[in-house]
């Protein structure tokens, strides 16, 4: 067996478990059940797109449970849709880069928190008990904002240096 064979190999039971528990940890972080469930079967297909029939089918799930996570991940920006050439049928495609641009999403919802942080302050009185919570609760979010920034910022980097070592090893483990 070559190597590519054996680094292409999948077990689908195994591959179907990682699914089901890496959507119910996504559950747990907030994220609907169904919409985790699709996003995670997108992200351990192979090629990261697939059709609805495809997930309905990996899934055991209706078309319509699929119709519907399709259409909150769009929303929210973790897929994709794209029209499979020469048919009317659409893909879906799990975005390569949804943490980073995920995060960058909220980095943006930060910054409006902050400034409705800082009407608050204003209106309650910095001196007051509820304009010190709401002044401490600024001081967080400009803070994560700013670590946030930086953490980006290195996160490129460092998955830069990731896969250009995995492409001198003859890997491709991060999808571009």
């Amino acid at each position: 067996m070559s190597e590519e064979q054996r680094v292409t190999r999948r077990d689908d039971e195994a591959v179907a478990q990682f699914v089901e528990r890496f959507a119910a940890q996504l559950t747990d972080a907030g994220m609907q059940r169904m919409p985790a469930r699709v996003f995670s079967c997108l992200l351990a297909s192979e090629s990261g797109v697939l059709t609805s029939a495809e997930i309905s089918e990996r899934l055991r799930i209706s078309p319509a449970a699929v119709s519907g996570a399709i259409r909150y991940l769009s929303q929210v920006g973790m897929v994709g849709r794209e029209r499979e050439p020469g048919t009317r049928r659409d893909r879906y495609r799990v975005h390569n880069e949804q943490w980073h641009e995920a995060l960058t999403r909220k980095d943006n919802s930060m910054t409006r928190l902050e400034a409705a942080l800082r009407e608050g302050v204003e209106s309650l009185g910095e001196g007051t008990p509820a304009g010190r919570r709401v002044g401490e609760t600024l001081a967080f979010f400009e803070f994560m904002q700013k670590e946030m920034s930086v953490m980006m910022e290195r996160w490129v980097k460092y998955r830069d240096e990731l896969r250009a070592q995995q492409e001198s090893e003859g890997q491709d483990r991060l999808a571009r």
